[in-house]
């Protein structure tokens, strides 16, 4: 089967001509769609309170994506809480902790970050282990950043900010598309729950990361594109070693 059409389930890049998709699409002369399969909405300030959460007595807050940034700031305006100038940022990566410059003055706070794994975050929290953590999460677990804190016994309480959503996909022709690219489970139930009667025959399916490809075999679906690998550490390069192989095999 020769791939024309390719569907993303993430929003299209800014700028897709200079983005890894563009060239792709250029090099392979293919046609790729971009769909957000999956959407945030924030919790209330009423569902939050209902659930016993509080921001209070904590000295510092563990923000893992910007999404996180957003319900965290978002939040402390709904309960009134005024967020100490004493509160500690850990970020996941530098762009994060940058991002927090749309929320408070960056040179006047004390603020931490990695570099882009929780692994490494997790060597600066137990460095400072003294503190009291708030971690603003969604409703799916990331199940290996709560075993790392609970591990070192960091104390910490989980505050569930937002959920992860599937998106109205109702106008979106599954079955045109020869490959459609998958970067979390979210994005599995959110094709299970727009396009109950999906039946994958042919068509490729690419996964990005270990839950993702859990995901893909949890709902009885054939990963055929992996990604990261040795070869392919990003999902593009996955994508094109798959392409140049699938015709390399047409062509004996």
């Amino acid at each position: 089967m020769k791939i024309k059409n390719i569907l993303v389930s993430q929003p299209k890049p800014a700028d897709l001509e200079k983005s890894p998709y563009g060239e792709l699409c250029k090099t392979h002369k293919l046609n790729i769609d971009f769909h957000q399969f999956i959407k945030i909405e924030g919790v209330s300030a009423q569902d939050y309170r209902r659930s016993k959460g509080t921001f209070n007595d904590h000295t510092a807050v563990i923000l893992s994506s910007k999404h996180a940034v957003d319900h965290f700031f978002r939040m402390s305006k709904e309960l009134r809480f005024e967020v100490p100038d004493s509160l500690k940022y850990f970020c996941i990566s530098e762009s994060t902790a940058y991002y927090l410059q749309k929320y408070v003055q960056y040179r006047k706070r004390k603020i931490f970050y990695g570099k882009q794994t929780f692994a490494n975050l997790m060597e600066l929290i137990v460095k400072n282990n003294e503190e009291k953590f708030l971690v603003p999460t969604s409703d799916i677990n990331n199940q290996n950043m709560f075993k790392l804190l609970d591990d070192e016994k960091i104390d910490y309480s989980r505050a569930i900010l937002y959920r992860t959503v599937p998106s109205n996909l109702s106008k979106v022709d599954i079955e045109k598309y020869e490959m459609v690219i998958f970067f979390s489970p979210a994005g599995i139930e959110s094709l299970k729950s727009n396009f109950p009667d999906y039946e994958q025959n042919d068509q490729v399916i690419a996964g990005f990361g270990p839950t993702t490809k859990k995901a893909i075999a949890g709902a009885g679906l054939k990963l055929n594109i992996p990604a990261p690998t040795k070869t392919a550490p990003s999902m593009t390069m996955a994508v094109e070693e798959f392409i140049i192989n699938a015709n390399k095999r047409k062509k004996k």
